[in-house]
């Protein structure tokens, strides 16, 4: 039997070690999950050197931040003060329109968001001034090239940016409890995280949006509600909205014909950084259960808190952005000021000039077909899908 490579007490060690020998990781719920998730990528998803290397690096910085948020509230007992109002909620599967709605938002300084180099270094780096996070965003900038170089695909199908909104996932990444199968095949772990508690993910999203917020408010930023993006909610929106009571969730819709296999493309190429041995199908078909899931768990909740939902279809989204906007303020019961509005106005001009890439594939690549799609989501198209 070949040696693990993933093993719990080591990788927790070598976070000790980085983080200059704290020892405190908080809630011992995570430690189930990271050895689960261990088991799994050592058994399972047949990762590359590189992969290995790669995944080894993801989990020990996430321990490490686990040790760094314990010891920032032990100095900084301040930051638990921090008041996380009802977010704004945009969840949809993926490529439905909901990483242009979440960066037009954005614009909005009345709105807290987390931009991707504050989800991959979300605390100050040693000696740094919580007022200067430069380190952290040229980081950041060096991430997304390196991303982009080794995958020139992802552009083309999530646009990467270290200074615009992206996904509050990767925070809850930290848990142990997320969704690591995005970035290779571990169907065991994917299979007991289905019948776990989520309440401990979304208890730890909460803490770091307090401190990402205590933050903010040092660098003179400050705001009135998060508007938080992903499509992982799907799958958890009874444990969303119980950890952010109040919260307003707007649900982006594609038919599922266009956008699943979309999906096992993104798929796809996220599990080839890590595998030379990535299974498209397997890609595919996992997936597409997985959003049927997540749509059949998101209607059974809204069906009880239809009123906190407000529906937005892709193609209003394209065609039609600041009419999605005025829906999205008079649900929220905000003013849609002459200023935000030129702020968004100015956005879109960019954000067009930045669609040069092409994402093409076909269904067939993944195992899939038109017949069996509108099967599987024959109850969510006929719900939710407009012509």
């Amino acid at each position: 039997m070949s040696t693990p490579h993933f093993v719990p007490d080591e990788l927790m060690a070598e976070a000790r070690t980085a983080s200059g020998g704290l020892y405190d990781f908080g809630d011992a719920s995570f430690l189930p999950a990271l050895e689960v998730l261990c088991k799994a990528l050592d058994d399972e998803a047949q990762l590359s050197e590189t992969g290995r290397y790669v995944f080894r690096l993801k989990l020990v910085g996430q321990l490490t931040t686990r040790l760094r948020v314990e010891e920032d509230l032990r100095l900084h007992p301040e930051i638990a003060d921090e008041a996380v109002a009802p977010p704004l909620v945009i969840v949809g599967l993926p490529r439905t329109g909901t990483t242009k709605l979440h960066r037009l938002l954005s614009r909005d300084p009345r709105f807290w968001w987390m931009a991707f180099w504050e989800s991959q270094f979300p605390l100050p780096f040693p000696g740094e001034a919580l007022a200067k996070p430069e380190a952290r965003i040229a980081e950041g900038h060096k991430l997304v090239d390196m991303m982009t170089t080794a995958m020139p695909k992802l552009m083309a199908i999530h646009p990467m940016a270290a200074e615009e909104a992206d996904e509050e996932v990767m925070l809850m990444e930290h848990s142990m409890l997320s969704a690591f199968d995005a970035y290779a095949n571990i169907p065991s772990y994917s299979e007991w995280l289905s019948r776990q508690d989520q309440a401990p993910a979304y208890r730890f999203l909460k803490r770091m949006l307090q401190h990402l917020q205590w933050q903010k408010r040092a660098r003179g930023i400050d705001g009135k509600r998060w508007v938080l993006k992903a499509p992982h909610h799907l799958q958890r929106m009874d444990v969303l909205l119980d950890v952010f009571p109040g919260a307003q969730v707007i649900q982006t819709h594609r038919d599922p014909l266009r956008s699943i296999p979309s999906i096992a493309s993104f798929i796809d190429t996220l599990w080839r950084i890590y595998s030379d041995t990535a299974d498209p199908v397997e890609a595919g078909l996992t997936w597409s259960e997985r959003m049927r899931r997540g749509l059949d768990q998101t209607m059974r909740v809204r069906e009880t808190a239809a009123a906190q939902f407000l529906d937005v279809q892709f193609h209003d989204t394209v065609k039609q952005p600041l009419d999605v906007v005025r829906r999205i303020y008079a649900f929220i019961g905000w003013e849609l000021t002459p200023d935000v509005l030129g702020r968004m106005r100015a956005w879109l001009v960019e954000d067009e000039k930045s669609h040069s890439a092409t994402h093409e594939y076909t269904p067939e690549q993944f195992g899939l077909s038109d017949a069996q799609i509108e099967r599987d989501f024959a109850r969510y198209r006929a719900r939710h899908i407009t012509a």
